[in-house]
């Protein structure tokens, strides 16, 4: 299994021979493929981020414990979760500060989020267009037209990506398809 990665805390779909064999939480997949003959054929175990990963069938993996709070709460306002820290600026920068309305913190965390939101949009994309490429290289790479279909995800090009994966086995191309399906809608 990848660095930083547990099965565990998102939901995985397994794959025997190109076919869905279960999707959902570590502990069902676990489950499912213990029910069918995984010793007779190529299974192979995705996360959401199109990565492959390994799941161990000799025990059900634990449940995370969601009572535990490991983030302790220092100086700010600990009921909103807001920490203070130390921000250094140029003296024209404070200035700008000062002339916009709700003060300097307000006008930060309005910079921050717009900022954050902006780039969430780039990051989906991307994120969406390398699940697909991980999954896609990892099961469907001796695929025909994979390359192709490779180059049409990152250029963006939905009906060329759609295309090129119409002839593979069903259930690879709808899971690719259902990957690289957050990004087209940002493009």
């Amino acid at each position: 299994m990848g660095k930083g990665r547990n099965p565990a805390d998102s939901d995985l779909t397994a794959f025997l021979d190109g076919h869905v064999v279960a999707r959902g939480p570590a502990g069902a997949i676990v489950t499912a493929l213990r029910e069918v003959a995984v010793d007779h054929g190529r299974v192979l175990v995705f996360d959401g981020t199109g990565r492959a990963v390994d799941v161990d069938l000799r025990e059900t993996p634990a449940e995370p414990d969601e009572g535990d709070d490991a983030q302790g709460r220092g100086r700010g306002r600990p009921k909103l979760g807001v920490i203070a820290r130390e921000v250094t600026l140029l003296p024209r920068h404070w200035d700008w500060l000062a002339e916009q309305r709700g003060g300097a913190s307000a006008v930060l965390r309005r910079l921050i989020d717009e900022a954050r939101h902006r780039e969430a949009l780039t990051g989906r994309t991307r994120a969406a267009q390398d699940a697909a490429y991980w999954f896609m290289a990892a099961i469907a790479g001796d695929e025909p037209g994979f390359e192709e279909a490779s180059r049409a995800l990152y250029a963006g090009d939905r009906p060329g990506f759609e295309a090129r994966v119409a002839g593979w086995p069903a259930d690879v191309r709808d899971h690719a398809m259902r990957l690289a399906g957050p990004g087209w809608s940002e493009g």
